[in-house]
């Protein structure tokens, strides 16, 4: 059976970074964010890629019960035993739709859900030094925090219910908190 973990974070916490770091120094893993999981569905031609291109080619959002199945259907096939996917959900209606899929097959477990805590200060410093015209990106950093915490309360809840949520501190250099994450994994794979 395949072991999903999620990495969630609000934008500028390192997930995506931290995540492929992962991924590169260990061959048993694999990453994806899910607009790749789209994009490889679309490019293997099945039926489920097609449905998903006939949205994306004309500029529309793919339906929710499209990208979970796409990403499921990418998860069975993947060919490691441990899979990451940062930044997903992000939304309540994603969270439980992919757990009712979850629910109804064999292949894939979720085994935890990691959250790169960050302050707002952090996360904004990170994102706004990184960018050009800081100025012109801070309306644009709010609305994606708010975006993100919105909907945080109710996901960190229900994934402590099932004693899979797992608090990584993400203000410090990112070798420690890669190495946290590489333990945290072999610690739950091996429960």
């Amino acid at each position: 059976m395949k072991q999903l973990f999620l990495i969630i974070g609000a934008p500028g916490s390192g997930k995506t970074t931290d995540a492929s770091l992962i991924a590169k120094s260990d061959e048993n893993i694999s990453h994806y964010s899910t607009g790749d999981l789209l994009r490889e569905e679309v490019a293997s031609g099945t039926e489920l890629g097609q449905r998903i291109d006939s949205f994306i080619s004309k500029g529309k959002l793919v339906p929710i019960d499209i990208v979970i199945h796409a990403i499921i259907s990418a998860l069975k096939s993947a060919k490691t035993k441990i899979i990451i996917i940062d930044g997903y959900p992000r939304s309540v209606e994603q969270m439980v739709e992919f757990d009712k899929i979850l629910k109804h097959q064999s292949e894939v477990t979720l085994k935890g859900v990691f959250e790169v805590r960050v302050s707002e200060e952090v996360a904004k410093e990170r994102i706004l030094g990184r960018a050009r015209g800081a100025d012109d990106n801070e309306e644009v950093f709010y609305n994606r925090m708010k975006v993100y915490l919105e909907p945080l309360s109710e996901i960190l809840d229900f994934y402590q219910k099932k004693e899979l949520h797992f608090v990584i501190n993400g203000e410090r250099a990112i070798e420690p908190i890669v190495e946290d994450m590489k333990n945290l994994i072999k610690e739950i794979e091996n429960q």
